[in-house]
């Protein structure tokens, strides 16, 4: 009886810690879509009256639509190249034994350590000696590089829960390496590899830090805009452009989300 009682405890006491970590995460996110709809020039919270003209505003400016799609298609194509380039290397490094090994997955993980303005001021630099400076093609292999760490990190926990067992029978019935690879060994890992790529859209499409020290006038990526206008103003406008990013962000992550559950139920 006593032992039911601590269970009891314990349970609630998780459930209770769970809820408050959730509501820690969630609540400044609520609070920015909650005053996106104040009626106010003034940002506050609660808002003191409802309207929408501060969405309307936001769709209306050019920049700042411009600078949406700008982000998303960034965020689509870094997520793209760095699915592809995370998941040889974490495959690499899960599978194979080779010289280098450890100075290799070290390397692959260094954005993850390196100072958000240490590596935009790196790539500044680099970008300069070699002509990508001020180029779309420039922030999107910095954030390449940026997401590649999160797509190995999440594609090696994949790899660490694999069954090879049905690799070796896939073998076993004379399936060519490449047949294994794409048949059995792909599908098993993909919900893991879609969760790397949300992951890695995510770091994308937020990033400020590193992605200020490469646009340019004509490729201003939706954060380091908006980071620029609150240096000047904070008002309501700002909670809708944030509203929109975290709509986009969560459409992302459901669509991915979608896909995971059909290829489980498939």
């Amino acid at each position: 009886m006593r032992k039911d009682l601590i269970d009891r405890i314990m349970s609630a006491s998780g459930l209770v810690v769970r809820v408050c970590v959730y509501v820690m995460l969630a609540l400044p996110a609520v609070i920015v879509i909650v005053s996106s709809f104040a009626a106010d020039n003034v940002l506050s919270f609660p808002p003191t009256g409802f309207s929408l003209r501060w969405y309307k505003s936001a769709f209306a400016n050019e920049e700042f639509m411009s600078s949406l799609w700008t982000s998303t298609y960034i965020g689509i194509l870094a997520s793209c190249l760095s699915l592809g380039i995370g998941f040889a290397a974490a495959f690499a490094i899960d599978r194979y034994e080779f010289p280098g090994r450890a100075a290799f997955q070290a390397l692959a993980l260094s954005p993850l350590i390196v100072p958000g303005i240490v590596l935009g001021i790196g790539l500044l630099y680099l970008f300069a000696w070699t002509g990508l400076n001020q180029t779309l093609a420039g922030i999107l292999l910095a954030h390449v590089v940026l997401a590649i760490p999160y797509v190995v990190r999440t594609v090696l926990a994949s790899l660490s829960l694999f069954d090879r067992r049905l690799e070796e029978a896939a073998m076993n019935l004379r399936a060519p390496p490449w047949v294994v690879l794409r048949r059995v060994t792909f599908p098993m890992l993909l919900p893991g590899v879609l969760s790397a790529a949300v992951f890695a859209f995510v770091v994308s499409f937020g990033n400020v830090t590193v992605t200020a020290f490469l646009t340019y006038d004509d490729t201003v990526t939706l954060p380091v805009r908006l980071f620029s206008y609150v240096q000047q103003s904070s008002g309501p406008f700002v909670a809708a452009i944030s509203s929109i990013m975290i709509a986009v962000t969560l459409i992302v992550i459901l669509a991915i989300e979608r896909l995971i559950g059909a290829e489980r139920l498939a």
